[in-house]
């Protein structure tokens, strides 16, 4: 079970995501350190052990000259939550049907991966073992808001899970593919200025059956419209919980039939993820959140960037090129006067066409605690215009769901402020070129 036993690569990620990314000495930030961290105090909450938060996080400490947190210390003292029924390996589960015909196994991997229904659905089980099923392995996600806009075309979960953690799903349908976006955190640890869940900090990663589950629930959702494409570009870094996002990529290529081709993978830069990515069996995509392209806008804009500079992170995207032959992407979400200026496409592109990388421009979603505006949509086309004259490949994404807080964080973040008795105060963006605000917790 991934939430009460050790997790099998934890001497792994020790070897990748420690003072060295991944044994790269060129890859070190050369920048010196960073000042005046702070983790954000996000009050008492209820956390899962994470077996990697000692190697996600320490990238982000050891160069800060102090770091100030009350309650990091709770981390590792929280109870494991329950075994979820998309947690279960299928070994586990002939374990736990010892006793039963040999085929039952296979009846339920069937019915939970191929046909995506609840145990108490599955009509070719005995009664008693359905109930049973349901009662030993729960499901890990219950619906605590939905949103749909006006055409039906896009839909918005917003999950509680065992401990009151809240997470996004969104599923988008097109007309020819539907693209479901999960969530691998509850929260994120990146700090991202702009970004609704960077601003609410991080407060735990998710199992690989939470993420799964997402997926699940939208294939339920979408009735005869087949599912075909997942992005982890949803709530949370993916390469922050690396062994619980990998072993959900695995089961929905093994498992539930997604072509490899069709997973995509977002980060904000985390270097050693990416080069570990650059290992794995299955060529999935990769997709950059850039944002910036030299290194001192993008260290206000994404922090991580003090850690794993750009330098570093070309690096790394061209050994994932190298390694898979899969395309690149580079998001670019436009940010009035900051990043959709005629040198930052200049800078943009000096980056891609060396990548043959696409960029996605992404007009800024509004957001509560930021108070810079999205871009205007004159200048998002200008911006286009210039990058693809320039030679690089670049599209504008079409910004569904703004009526539904679709974008990421938005819907938790309108409902905690509904539920909050006392609301966190998360203080203005970095715009100072220091990190200014960092969550207990991390590393998609």
């Amino acid at each position: 079970n991934a939430r009460s036993r050790p997790c099998t690569r934890h001497a792994q990620d020790e070897a990748h995501v420690r003072d060295q990314p991944v044994a790269h000495p060129e890859d070190r930030c050369t920048s010196g350190p960073a000042r005046d961290v702070t983790v954000m105090n996000l009050g008492h909450r209820r956390f899962h052990r994470i077996d990697t938060m000692t190697d996600v996080l320490r990238p982000f400490l050891i160069h800060a000259d102090h770091v100030t947190t009350a309650y990091a210390s709770s981390l590792n003292t929280m109870p494991v939550g329950p075994r979820t029924r998309y947690d279960i390996a299928r070994d586990e589960l002939t374990s736990m049907l010892v006793g039963e015909p040999g085929y039952r196994v296979n009846q339920i991997w069937e019915g939970l991966y191929h046909q995506a229904v609840e145990p108490t659905a599955m009509t070719n089980l005995p009664r008693s073992l359905r109930e049973r099923l349901d009662h030993e392995l729960p499901a890990a996600l219950s619906l605590a808001h939905e949103s749909r806009n006006e055409n039906g075309d896009t839909v918005k979960w917003l999950w509680r899970m065992h401990d009151g953690a809240l997470i996004e799903t969104v599923l988008m349908h097109y007309e020819h593919r539907s693209t479901v976006c999960v969530s691998s955190q509850a929260g994120c640890a990146m700090a991202c200025g702009f970004c609704a869940t960077g601003q609410a900090g991080f407060e735990r990663n998710l199992t690989t059956g939470e993420i799964v589950e997402q997926v699940i629930a939208a294939i339920r959702s979408s009735g005869d419209r087949r599912v075909s494409n997942v992005v982890f570009m949803g709530m949370g870094e993916p390469m922050a919980n690396y062994d619980r996002m990998w072993a959900a990529v695995e089961r929905l290529h093994d498992d539930v039939g997604l072509s490899a081709r069709h997973l995509t993978i977002s980060t904000v830069g985390i270097v050693p993820g990416i080069r570990r990515l650059a290992g794995e069996r299955l060529p999935v995509n990769l997709a950059v959140s850039l944002h910036a392209a030299n290194d001192q806008l993008r260290d206000e804009l994404v922090p991580p960037n003090r850690r794993y500079p750009l330098a570093a992170l070309t690096r790394a995207c061209e050994a994932y090129l190298e390694a898979k032959g899969r395309r690149l992407s580079f998001e670019w979400a436009l940010i009035s006067e900051v990043n959709d200026r005629p040198r930052d496409a200049r800078e943009l592109a000096g980056l891609a066409l060396p990548l043959r990388a696409h960029v996605n421009l992404i007009p800024l979603n509004p957001t509560p605690g930021y108070a810079v505006a999205g871009s205007p949509r004159s200048t998002v086309e200008a911006f286009r215009d210039q990058l693809q004259s320039l030679g690089v490949n670049a599209t504008i994404r079409e910004n569904r769901g703004t009526n539904i807080d679709a974008a990421c964080g938005q819907l938790r973040a309108v409902h905690n402020k509904q539920r909050a008795a006392t609301p966190v105060n998360l203080g203005a963006p970095p715009r100072s070129g220091m990190i200014t605000e960092i969550s207990t917790g991390l590393t998609n």
